[in-house]
């Protein structure tokens, strides 16, 4: 069965809109995009690094429309051209409602009923599934408990507004660390596996 992995850019405030740039997306008003790259460099390509195997991507309509635009163009021998070779090959599932509009090549609309689709690609042979961005159809996700893992970049810098990785409809669930490192920079590289359900009782002082 494919997992269906969360990769996302946060702040210590779980805001992930807008990470790259200051134009990426400036709904609501949010008017700090391209907050990662003060700390950014310097320990290697880590979010590459999570996209180093096959895989293909679950992307909301927005966050496809941003990379359709800019992965494309970036030519191999860029510093990122590695990484956007993999996402230019990769296979694109997008939440959209117009299908018809999808020209990245290997782009396909989920339909409808999103977490109907997603638990169908689940159970399909291919490569694990990983998101970017993509609140909305981040918060489907957990809300339908179809998040096998979290790879998140922490970022050490707080937001206050933006859109974030979880909302009220998150269903309650248990992760457990699997790996974690921090960069020179201060971020922190963590991946979360799916663990059960949440766990509680009743505090013991002995």
């Amino acid at each position: 069965m494919r997992k269906l992995i969360v990769a996302a850019m946060t702040s210590l405030d779980g805001v992930i809109q807008a990470p790259g740039g200051p134009d990426e997306d400036t709904s609501g008003g949010f008017a700090h995009g391209g907050w990662i790259w003060p700390h950014a460099g310097g320990d290697g390509e880590v979010m590459g690094g999570v996209f180093s195997r096959p895989f293909a991507l679950l992307l909301g309509r927005r966050t496809y429309d941003i990379f359709a635009a800019y992965w494309p163009e970036v030519p191999p021998g860029a510093p990122h051209g590695g990484l956007a070779a993999r996402f230019n090959a990769a296979r694109k599932h997008v939440a959209t409602h117009r299908p018809g509009t999808l020209d990245w090549v290997g782009s396909h609309a989920l339909g409808a009923d999103v977490p109907a689709a997603v638990r169908a690609l689940k159970h399909d042979d291919g490569p694990d599934l990983f998101t970017q961005g993509s609140s909305e159809l981040v918060h489907q996700l957990l809300a339908s408990d179809l998040v096998d893992e979290l790879r998140l970049l922490v970022y050490p810098v707080v937001l206050g507004r933006g859109k974030r990785l979880f909302d009220a409809g998150s269903r309650a669930a248990a992760f457990r660390l699997a790996s974690s490192s921090a960069t020179s920079r201060g971020v922190l590289v963590t991946h979360y596996q799916r663990a059960g359900e949440v766990e509680s009782r009743a505090f013991d002082p002995g």
